[in-house]
């Protein structure tokens, strides 16, 4: 659950406003006489504040985490790591046991025995004052944060600082599948969506964002978005010559089509293979988009081992293989781990030929890998580069036996 957003000047209200609610629970749960005095004390300071300050605590979208940190700071939070639940502690037990630690013993077990002498009715009085209290200080929902963000987005004249706040609001709340799912049911998705043709880049990175922390691992969400044809935006951001937002372009696509068999036949109906050799073929693109290239790839051609599902043609088809194997070249051992994998994954889909590799070059460039592998001078690298070649003669020697099937060729 995202933490509120309390105006400025307002923490050390918020605070007083807490406690009162952890001694008014207890008051209700366990010793309503003895919490009772201490509630009337906490009432009476955040009356006076309230007088003092104005308005009541209310939630907002216009502050940034900078100046967030700093009213939790003069909040005198140190000590107590404040949460979701209950405004700051982690549970109705905490609250209670602070309650409770705060309390003078003589005077609880005073106003315990004075408890004794009321009658039913005033003790059920005093249980509806404090309950209405109690729904007075009633933190907002994750529901009623993500809505108050989707007005936010809704709002054609809001603020492009206040849109993205908005938009952060959601991505936080998006990341528990229960509030993904509600996230279309009280109408998200589309302002979300809409927000990608948005003309500022911050604005669409955080709406890609959003997407695919949303539909990670959840078949519904990529199902809506994939409904309100997204897909082909994101496509398009993966062209982006700013890197972070073809990144979280590729980030969302991959969350959205992974598993998902017809998110991946939309991805092939896009062109999404052309975005990926684009990605791979070009010098100016950024290392760490190249890597999540490859990755996507190697999920993709895993899925289809899994699945025995060949509807990915693309995978195959030798302008993908040549950009892939290419890869291998570049001196980065992260990216060719990641390469060799790929091509594993490539190599044992039925439909890959592999004289196809062949004529890429595959066996001089893994032997070339292979050779510059053993010349690594630094010993934090060796060891890597030991699991590295491993790898690399594993796809060697699968390699050899798909070129010439019937043969266990080990090429060392």
């Amino acid at each position: 659950m995202a933490k509120a957003r309390p105006h400025s000047g307002r923490s050390g209200h918020r605070r007083r406003n807490l406690l009162l609610a952890a001694a008014l629970l207890s008051a209700a749960l366990l010793l309503p006489a003895a919490m009772a005095s201490a509630a009337v004390a906490a009432a009476a300071e955040g009356d006076g504040e309230n007088r003092s300050r104005g308005a009541a605590t209310q939630w907002a979208t216009g502050k940034d985490e900078g100046e967030l940190a700093a009213e939790r700071e003069a909040a005198g939070g140190g000590s107590v790591v404040e949460d979701d639940f209950a405004g700051g502690f982690g549970s109705l037990d905490s609250m209670l046991q602070w309650a409770i630690g705060n309390s003078d013993p003589g005077r609880l077990k005073e106003e315990a025995a004075d408890v004794q002498k009321l009658s039913e009715d005033e003790l059920l009085k005093r249980r509806h004052e404090i309950k209405d209290l109690m729904e007075k200080l009633k933190m907002p929902s994750d529901a009623d944060l993500m809505k108050i963000a989707i007005a936010d987005l809704n709002n054609a004249s809001i603020s492009l600082e206040d849109r993205q706040r908005a938009l952060q609001e959601l991505l936080i709340l998006v990341e528990p599948i229960d509030n993904a799912n509600d996230l279309d049911k009280i109408g998200g998705l589309v302002p979300v969506i809409q927000d990608l043709n948005n003309a500022n880049e911050e604005i669409r990175i955080t709406s890609a964002w959003i997407l695919g922390t949303a539909s990670q691992n959840n078949a519904l969400v990529q199902s809506q978005i994939l409904g309100y044809g997204a897909l082909a935006r994101l496509v398009k951001m993966g062209y982006s010559t700013s890197a972070k937002e073809a990144a979280k372009a590729m980030y969302a696509i991959s969350a959205l089509i992974r598993n998902n068999v017809n998110g991946q036949e939309a991805f092939a109906l896009e062109n999404g293979n052309a975005m990926l050799q684009h990605i791979l073929g070009s010098n100016s693109v950024d290392l760490r988009l190249q890597k999540k290239a490859v990755f996507l790839i190697t999920d993709l051609a895993d899925f289809q081992l899994n699945s025995g599902n060949s509807g990915l043609t693309f995978l195959s088809e030798r302008v993908l293989l040549k950009s892939v194997t290419d890869m291998l070249s570049k001196f980065d051992l992260d990216l060719q781990e990641k390469v060799l994998l790929a091509i594993r994954s490539l190599l044992k889909l039925p439909s890959t030929d592999a004289t196809d590799l062949e004529s890429c070059g595959l066996d001089s460039v893994l032997y070339r890998l292979g050779v510059q592998l053993e010349e690594l001078p630094s010993e934090e690298q060796k060891e890597y580069a030991g699991e590295v070649d491993a790898l690399r003669r594993e796809v060697e020697m699968l390699f050899q036996q798909k070129l010439k099937p019937g043969t266990a060729t080990a090429a060392l």
